[in-house]
């Protein structure tokens, strides 16, 4: 089992950077990729961005690529997701996710909810323009 928890969402103003952050726990968290999601209301959980068990592989979303930086710290556990010059568009609930592969998959999948094992409950992020 992992366990995952996501903290730091709030309500920002566009252009507003914020720093959410994904403690996880259980099993061997630090050796499966991580990612981040996000679902607003009436929509379809969407792909942000993915880490590989090392740190050295991400992915991204194309709408949030270059604004947006997800890293990990294997040492604490944590997954982190930088958000800089946020939009209000972008007000969700963000999701923490494990896949639990040795490997960091294909694009395709990567970027496929289905794909993931383990989820957080989720943090709200609220954007005011």
């Amino acid at each position: 089992q992992v366990q995952l928890v996501e903290s730091g969402g709030g309500l920002v103003q566009a252009g507003d950077s914020l720093k959410l952050s994904c403690a996880g726990s259980g099993r061997t968290f630090s050796s499966y990729a991580s990612g981040w999601f996000r679902q607003a209301p009436g929509k379809e959980r969407e792909f942000v961005a993915a880490i590989n068990w090392s740190g050295r592989n991400t992915d991204y979303a194309d709408s949030v690529k270059d604004r947006f930086t997800i890293s990990r710290d294997n040492t604490k556990n944590m997954v982190y997701l930088q958000m800089n010059s946020v939009k209000y568009e972008e007000t969700a609930v963000y999701y923490c996710a494990a896949l639990l592969r040795l490997y960091f998959p294909s694009r395709p999948s990567r970027q496929d909810p289905a794909r993931y094992d383990y989820w957080g409950q989720g943090t709200q992020l609220t954007v005011s323009s």
